[in-house]
């Protein structure tokens, strides 16, 4: 996965990249160090996972899942890591239902349209270089970020399955937002 995958918006220039081998100390700096970091209120909280160490992170599952992941880019803006664009396939072999995701993780770097323009980017080159049909993003009822970043990148709510997240004492809903390869050629230059 490869060309198409920078923009610049505002004087920011924001590219996804693959993780190098080099990059990951840093990239655990950013991503995992803190473990109250805000990031991780909106990230799936009901999950509860927990963040890697340092030496698992380098030495175990990166290897796996970030260095030779095609479907996990780093954003960098104006060549400072910021975030990290994603994808999976829902069906796992059948490759055929891929969901997206994105987290910046430093509070400071929202509410700039890099994850817009980020995820913008991501669905522009999954588009691109898959043969689908469909592209979609879960999130849930109390991600609000998440949900006006989907509608403000054209996608269509699908579901709401409602009070099946639950986190701080609280049901919330999970939300699936899709966009079809007709509809994004239509929007995605505007």
């Amino acid at each position: 996965m490869g060309e198409g995958n920078l923009t610049q918006i505002n004087k920011l220039k924001i590219e996804l990249r693959q993780l190098k081998q080099a990059e990951l100390a840093k990239f655990w700096q950013l991503a995992f160090s803190d473990t109250e970091a805000e990031w991780i209120n909106w990230n799936g909280p009901y999950f509860a996972e927990s963040l890697p160490n340092k030496l698992e992170f380098i030495q175990g599952i990166s290897s796996k899942d970030y260095l030779i992941n095609p479907f996990k880019k780093i954003i960098w803006v104006d060549n400072q890591m910021v975030g990290m664009v994603s994808a999976r396939y829902v069906d796992g072999d059948l490759k055929r239902w891929l969901e997206i995701g994105i987290c910046l993780y430093q509070s400071a770097t929202w509410r700039q349209h890099i994850g817009y323009y980020s995820l913008k980017l991501w669905l522009d080159q999954l588009f691109r270089e898959t043969d689908l049909p469909h592209i979609g993003l879960t999130t849930w009822s109390g991600n609000y970020r998440m949900l006006g970043l989907a509608e403000k990148l054209g996608m269509k709510k699908e579901a709401q399955v409602r009070q099946v997240r639950y986190w701080q004492n609280q049901y919330w809903d999970s939300v699936k937002y899709g966009i079809l390869r007709t509809e994004w050629q239509q929007i995605k230059d505007k």
